[in-house]
């Protein structure tokens, strides 16, 4: 097999990998780049589109709101995660976090910067910024049933990024990047729509961790089939180079699925299993004081860089 992000014939490390999520336990073949160490499909499956079923987590309503006083506190809470101020957005921030939203807050965005989503599901994290007061917002996902439309303003519109003509000045990849087919044109059309100065900001898994390592073909994220292309730091920045960006900073922003999700799987237990942390945290193999230590041990992996997620900020040169 040829690696197709750096072109190499190397003699590549093969792999099985089962999907797990929704406990098809059907087998993909993966294989592990020898030179730039991007794990990657062999062969998409033919019938992809129905590993995406209509519950699948990023579909769901991003407008549904609690009571006026939870609404309040959560936008003092996204004030602080988008801007770094806001003394009691930082006191709700560490009791409930929003680590998405968060990874923004390097980009320092302005009021009325326009901001695409590609790949956001039904929308939450710009349904999130509007309600904050931003407008220049549109959300694209081809996978979705429809358009959407929120009472907020925001739309949400079924196509592809190849579809877009305008000018960005931010273009986000919030874990979608990794399902897409043809990650070079995809990251370059990127580059086409961003201003002059502009950031992409790619969040992945990836295989430049320890549980990578620890876990093998039972690491929650690598997620076959839907995830076809699991980077290294080495394959990204390669990968971000050829489509002419320059990586100005790489964030590891993992968290305690890595442990509990992968530790799951060794039992063979899916993600959407009863008996899942996910789905029943009662009939789970874990204790709440469990899964703090995992949080706890994946802000230390963040630290060292080996958490096994990382948020990618590319600018476009001006």
């Amino acid at each position: 097999m040829q690696c197709r992000i750096c072109g190499s014939e190397g003699e590549h490390r093969s792999y099985v990998a089962k999907e797990m999520m929704l406990g098809l336990r059907d087998e993909h073949h993966y294989f592990q780049c020898a030179d730039c160490d991007c794990l990657q499909i062999e062969k998409i499956p033919a019938n992809i589109a129905d590993y995406y079923p209509e519950n699948y987590y990023s579909y769901s309503d991003a407008s549904k709101a609690g009571n006026p006083l939870k609404q309040t506190m959560t936008r003092l809470r996204d004030t602080y995660e988008v801007t770094g101020t806001n003394l009691l957005g930082r006191v709700m921030h560490l009791l409930m976090p929003n680590a998405k939203l968060a990874t923004l807050r390097p980009v320092k965005l302005a009021r009325d910067a326009r901001i695409l989503d590609v790949g956001c599901g039904a929308g939450h994290l710009l349904h999130s910024l509007r309600e904050l007061g931003f407008q220049n917002l549109l959300g694209i996902d081809p996978f979705n049933q429809a358009d959407i439309a929120y009472p907020n303003g925001l739309r949400i519109e079924k196509r592809d990024i190849f579809s877009e003509q305008g000018q960005w000045d931010l273009v986000m990849f919030h874990h979608s990047f990794e399902h897409l087919p043809n990650q070079r044109t995809n990251l370059g059309q990127a580059f086409n729509i961003l201003k002059p100065g502009g950031v992409a900001l790619v969040r992945i898994p990836t295989v430049s961790s320890y549980v990578w390592q620890e876990y093998g073909v039972n690491w929650v994220q690598l997620d076959a089939p839907r995830h076809l292309y699991l980077h290294s730091v080495k394959s990204m920045q390669a990968l971000a180079e050829q489509a002419g960006f320059i990586t100005e900073q790489v964030v590891y922003d993992s968290n305690a699925l890595q442990f509990w999700g992968s530790k799951q799987y060794e039992q063979d237990i899916p993600l959407r299993d009863p008996r899942s942390w996910a789905e029943s945290p009662d009939n789970s193999l874990f204790t709440a004081k469990q899964i703090h230590e995992f949080e706890q041990r994946a802000r230390e992996l963040n630290a060292i860089n080996q958490g096994d997620q990382a948020a990618f900020y590319l600018r476009k040169p001006a």
